[in-house]
């Protein structure tokens, strides 16, 4: 299923289901609260998909994200519950889209959950770009993070992800916001990473926002709720109040990382606050 919004064609495609601790994902926020809202496994672990976006505008096309990728070894596989069976490319490829079509590729930020699917192993067992054709667009301070990662985030960072695309090089560093194409731009949406940049798309229509990590689902457009994997909770919170009045503002579609439905429409309650008013699939 697609969506066209003026002159852009998005479509939703899953780089494979995760499972993360679901107390770590909802931060200081109490499992008699947050168990309402999503169900966990006997390992308090929540399944997450790992959407993509795909837009198509002026000739060209984008991915936003890649997901997981398939080179996990077994051990990382049952931690994070990661389906293998199900990559960015391979959905791209059902879509009679090839990898080799694709002309951006866009992260919000180089965790694996996000940049996972942009190389792969041959045969061989060697490593090699994805979407070798396209520019792979981070923050440079983001990049900056990944090529130096420290206690806190050195799980989240891996090297085999990243080490491909700059032998080849596919990728491109941009600072604050950019337009990256006409009706794609990126906008700093620093916290859960210093580097994390959410993408907005603007076909001449209702516009859309791509969120990534800094709202990863619907549960997480309440302020309080902030994961407990972001490096500044205040920097995320202020990274969502200033999108999340945007967005009602000018009644943007937004786009979640990880939620099973891919976005929402927006609005306020009683007290002012965000909160969805309709949920979205793509």
């Amino acid at each position: 299923m697609t969506m066209q919004l003026g002159n852009a064609t998005l479509t939703m495609v899953n780089g494979g289901d995760f499972r993360l601790d679901g107390g770590a994902m909802h931060g200081v926020v109490p499992k008699t609260i947050w168990s309402r809202l999503v169900s966990c496994d006997e390992h308090n672990r929540v399944t997450y998909a790992t959407n993509c976006l795909l837009v198509e505008i002026g000739g060209r096309r984008v991915l936003v994200e890649t997901g997981n990728g398939d080179k996990f070894p077994a051990k990382e596989r049952e931690i994070y519950g990661i389906d293998h069976d199900r990559s960015a490319a391979a959905a791209l490829r059902e879509l009679g889209v090839p990898p080799e079509s694709i002309d951006v590729v866009l992260m919000t930020h180089l965790h694996f959950d996000h940049s996972g699917g942009a190389t792969r192993r041959t045969a061989s067992g060697a490593l090699e770009p994805v979407f070798p054709r396209a520019r792979h667009v981070v923050q440079r301070r983001e990049l900056d993070a990944a090529l130096h990662p420290h206690e806190r985030n050195r799980a989240s960072y891996l090297a085999e992800n990243l080490q491909p695309l700059e032998a080849a090089g596919l990728l491109e560093v941009v600072d604050g916001e950019a337009d990256i194409l006409p009706g794609i731009r990126v906008l700093p949406t620093p916290g859960h990473t210093p580097g994390h940049q959410s993408i907005l798309v603007d076909g001449g229509g209702p516009k859309a926002l791509f969120l990534g990590d800094v709202i990863p689902t619907s549960v997480h457009v309440r302020l309080p709720f902030v994961m407990a994997y972001d490096l500044d909770v205040t920097g995320t919170i202020e990274s969502k109040r200033r999108l999340l009045d945007d967005a009602i503002k000018d009644d943007w579609l937004v786009l979640f990382g990880h939620d099973r439905r891919h976005g929402a429409r927006l609005g306020r309650d009683a007290k002012g606050q965000a909160q969805v008013s309709e949920l979205v699939d793509l």
